[in-house]
């Protein structure tokens, strides 16, 4: 789902960023422009980091990233 209309991000987009070390609202604006315009997607953005920073969404990206 877009997350930025502004800037056309996506959650998948946000949750790729933060397996690649992104950890901060400030560095996700960085990277994919999220919240540098009218900012309404920051706070849905911010949830989506802190849900793919949690033990349990990484358990389960490191998982399916296993091959079988």
């Amino acid at each position: 789902m877009y997350v930025c209309l502004c800037t056309g991000v996506t959650d998948h987009q946000i949750r790729k960023a933060a397996e690649n070390g992104c950890s901060s609202m400030r560095q996700l604006g960085k990277e994919l422009g999220v919240g540098r315009q009218c900012g309404r997607c920051a706070c849905s953005a911010r949830e989506i980091l802190r849900e793919a920073q949690s033990s349990d969404y990484l358990g389960l990206a490191n998982m399916l990233a296993q091959p079988a």
